[in-house]
């Protein structure tokens, strides 16, 4: 028996979650292995956040482990992957580029960036709107542009290349405006198997474009006149647009009738899973920072809605961990040891911003700056299923939203202790956070707070996928998501590049069953992915955003056999739950299947590559 064996059986008590701690966060140096059990990984993790601090080291040491230890608070991957290693890596799963300039220095300088940010391990964002259309030409060297997708290609094979050197695998995600020229051929990108296989694809959509589409208005496609041959007859209108601080006068270069270019969106979602939507006008409506900021994009999963250079470090809180008497009617969640798992928690992921390497010096300037954090939950469903609830039913939303605003309004008051204790984040400006449309959602004794005290962070909140971290915690059901399938195969990658499959059974299944529950006979509550009706995602989604300053990575899971005339109003109705993004999956032949349900035969689960945001790639 190796060092650390006791305790990983204690702690990683399924096949995939010792594979997982292995293959990803143990921390082994070159051929000497530091670590024995995830203990030791939690530890090491603890000792170096607690070195941020000024004062009272080991104390602060001895809490962070204690939430670390048995998976009540999971940091993002990144935390536990690379704190107190010798790694030169980030600790930041999530990252927005510069603004792309619209001429070939510019471009490849923004290529080499996003390479460098990659192979330190992050994921990474770009907003290419700056980019002219195809076939228009330049007016200050009159060539021909290729258009925003053809460089998008280029990232792509760049990413390839990163990713073939042995780097992690990293995710990206491109955005075009709604009214670009290039629109159509973007929402079109990857109806090709093979095309664009590193990238989500997120449209961003507008107050303006939504309302046409109610009223059935042609669009106006448009580009910054100045940056176009010029041409004094042509119609322009004044709009805003990214690299620019005030409206400028924008060339209508084409018309679309609003309704046929959101069919075409939703056409193109429906058959290939892509694109999804930012809805941009919200996204800077609610942003804590909007009196300095203007955002077009987010981080690869759609959680982080960052300004250029933006980066941002992810945690969740592990609901099942705080399920008293689970499976009987005194069943409750411990909204108390919440609060305080989320107290240590905040103060962790703030020190992480000091521990953190920084592939560019621009990314460094904006997360100090800022100071921004993700603290966000997951084991949603399994904690329901655990309580009792349904997931597609009024109880558990509301339910739901009751824990979701216990962790707001804890990670809130923690961050105005930290203020007053260690000073306001750097972009601070009160009376102007003070106006913004979430803080002044807060209850009366946390604004007051801020006013007095200043507040430490300015974004707290985010909701992440978590797929990687919650399979550590032995198979926990991904930040809010239903449970996809109680039984499933899953193949992972191995150090050698090499897959291997698992065959999985969801936490509160096992729970169930290792109380002696009839698990041929589940009560109602255990409800899969599957069997929800679309509606039933959007409405918890809904439910959880009012508690959420930055945003909500969820995926809207849609069967193959669900009709386009009801699919096709699913981003709408996403755009009336005030949402600020939204995503669908269904099975399709472009895209293949995510996951498979567990088989005799064991190979369901082998799907192809299909998304950028797998496994093996996510933000965790």
């Amino acid at each position: 028996m190796t060092r650390g064996d006791d305790s990983n059986h204690a702690w990683l008590t399924t096949p995939i979650a010792r594979h997982i701690w292995e293959t990803k966060y143990r921390w082994l140096k070159g051929d000497k292995v530091p670590e024995g059990g995830i203990e030791e990984s939690w530890r090491r993790v603890a000792r170096t956040v607690a070195a941020a601090e000024t004062a009272g080291q080991g104390r602060w040491e001895a809490a962070f482990y204690g939430v670390l230890r048995g998976f009540h608070f999971l940091p993002g991957g990144r935390i536990l992957a690379g704190a107190g290693t010798d790694r030169r890596v980030t600790l930041f799963n999530c990252f927005v580029m510069g603004l792309i300039e619209d001429d070939m220095e510019s471009i490849f300088e923004a290529l080499k960036e996003g390479a460098l940010t990659m192979q330190a391990g992050g994921g990474v964002g770009y907003d290419f709107s700056t980019l002219r259309p195809g076939n228009c030409v330049a007016r200050s060297t009159g060539r021909i542009a290729s258009g925003p997708v053809s460089f998008m290609h280029i990232w792509d094979a760049m990413c390839t290349t990163v990713l073939s050197t042995g780097a992690r695998r990293g995710a990206m995600i491109a955005s075009l405006r709604c009214d670009h020229p290039d629109i159509e051929t973007f929402i079109d990108a990857k109806r090709e198997a093979r095309h664009l296989r590193h990238f989500n694809l997120s449209v961003q959509v507008t107050d303006a474009f939504m309302d046409a589409v109610e009223a059935d208005m042609d669009w106006p496609l448009v580009f910054p006149d100045d940056s176009l041959e010029q041409d004094i007859n042509a119609e322009t209108v004044m709009c805003r647009w990214p690299g620019f601080n005030e409206p400028v006068y924008c060339r209508v270069l084409a018309r679309r009738p609003a309704r046929k270019l959101w069919e075409r969106i939703m056409r193109a979602t429906y058959d290939t899973s892509e694109p999804g939507v930012l809805f941009v006008d919200r996204i800077n409506e609610f942003n804590n920072l909007a009196y300095r900021e203007s955002i077009t994009t987010t981080n690869p999963c759609g959680e982080i809605p960052l300004p250029p250079y933006g980066a941002c470090n992810l945690g969740s809180v592990n609901l099942v961990r705080f399920v008293l008497n689970p499976f009987t009617e005194r069943a409750r969640l411990d909204l108390e040891a919440i609060r305080d798992t989320v107290g240590i928690a905040t103060r962790l992921l703030d020190n992480v911003i000091d521990c953190s390497e920084f592939p560019l010096e621009k990314e460094a300037l904006q997360a100090q700056g800022s100071r921004r954090i993700g603290l966000g939950i997951t084991g949603l469903a399994d904690a329901l299923i655990m309580l009792g609830l349904h997931y597609g039913e009024t109880s558990a939303r509301q339910e739901a939203a009751r824990v979701m605003e216990t962790i707001c309004h804890a990670a809130c008051r923690s961050s105005i202790e930290l203020a007053r204790e260690k000073g306001c984040f750097p972009f601070f400006e009160r009376e102007a956070y003070l106006k913004s449309r979430f803080v002044q959602s807060l209850p009366e004794d946390i604004r007051t707070g801020i006013a007095e005290h200043g507040i430490r962070n300015s974004h707290l909140t985010a909701i992440a996928p978590t797929g990687t971290i919650s399979l550590l915690a032995n198979n926990v059901s991904s930040g809010i998501e239903p449970v996809f399938d109680f039984r499933l195969s899953r193949k992972v990658l191995n150090r050698d590049g090499g897959y291997e499959l698992f065959e999985l059974e969801d936490y509160a299944l096992r729970a169930w069953r290792e109380q002696g529950g009839n698990t041929e006979d589940l009560p109602a509550e255990f409800v899969d992915s599957r069997s929800l009706p679309p509606g039933a995602h959007l409405e918890m989604q809904g439910v959880l955003q009012p508690f959420v300053d930055s945003a909500i990575s969820k995926t809207i899971n849609v069967p193959e056999d669900y009709a386009f005339d009801d699919f096709q109003d699913l981003y709408r109705v996403a755009y009336n739950h005030g949402l600020k993004g939204c995503t669908t999956f269904r099975p399709n032949p472009v895209t293949g299947e995510i996951l498979g349900p567990s088989t005799a035969a064991g190979q369901a689960g082998m799907e192809r590559d299909a998304h950028c945001c797998n496994i093996e790639r996510e933000g965790e």
